[in-house]
């Protein structure tokens, strides 16, 4: 078995007094793509706040690439190699295609390299070249994911890290953009997907994670989680 690139042990989470994670265990192992699933307030989003040292742990370790992150800045996690497509897009909305797609790319000087993952960007979304010195916020939801990923994959990352992002699309777009975060899972970078449409989220990945209040409650390859009668009641809306 190789060495898991993310790692949660034991980890609990506090916003002030009030504890959102609980003891929550995970592991994600490079090339995999790894779905984080559960209702609203279930800790999703704080699982991948406290994976970005946004959300400070309280208890237990996050490792990243074998290493400690437990008092490293969100910025040192980035360099190391997260990169994160957030809820509701947050491109930078008064800037062009081109400048957004830029930013994603900050912490490099390879130009050659730069302009060959811009390449890459514009393959998997011809939109995005089509609209190259169009301000991100003129564009529409779905364009914006686009960006979001685009912007993403522009810093060569190990790990991306995407919060909902079915949040908003309608749900032939959301189809879209699914197969285009496997097609960048194919490629060798590991996705880890905080998503609430648990099935087409289980339908590309490989393994799950289900939280309930901030605990991991079920877990497991994704096709088991499909299956999974508990899980079909409680999150496919199933009686």
């Amino acid at each position: 078995m190789p060495e898991p690139l993310l790692e949660l042990k034991n980890v609990s989470a506090y916003y002030g007094p009030i504890r959102a994670l609980t003891d929550v265990n995970m592991v994600l192992y490079p090339g995999e793509m790894v779905c984080l699933l559960g209702g609203n307030a279930s800790g999703k989003s704080t699982t991948l706040k406290t994976i970005l040292g946004l959300v400070q742990v309280g208890e237990g370790d996050v490792f990243f690439r074998g290493e400690n992150m437990r008092n490293k800045s969100t910025s040192y996690r980035i360099e190391k190699g997260m990169a994160v497509v957030p809820e509701n897009r947050r491109i930078f909305p008064k800037m062009t295609v081109r400048e957004n797609l830029e930013m994603g790319a900050y912490l490099r000087d390879d130009k050659k390299a730069i302009k060959e993952d811009m390449e890459y960007v514009f393959s998997l979304f011809p939109r995005l070249e089509e609209r190259l010195n169009q301000m991100g916020g003129t564009m529409s939801g779905g364009e914006q994911q686009m960006l979001a990923m685009g912007r993403a994959l522009m810093s060569r990352p190990k790990l991306i890290l995407m919060d909902e992002p079915s949040m908003g699309l309608a749900p032939k777009l959301v189809e879209t953009i699914f197969k285009i975060i496997k097609t960048v899972n194919d490629r060798g970078i590991t996705v880890f997907v905080v998503e609430q449409n648990a099935n087409i989220a289980l339908s590309i990945a490989d393994r799950g994670y289900v939280l309930q209040t901030g605990e991991v409650v079920l877990s497991g390859p994704a096709q088991d989680l499909l299956h999974n009668e508990a899980m079909r009641k409680a999150y496919l809306g199933e009686v």
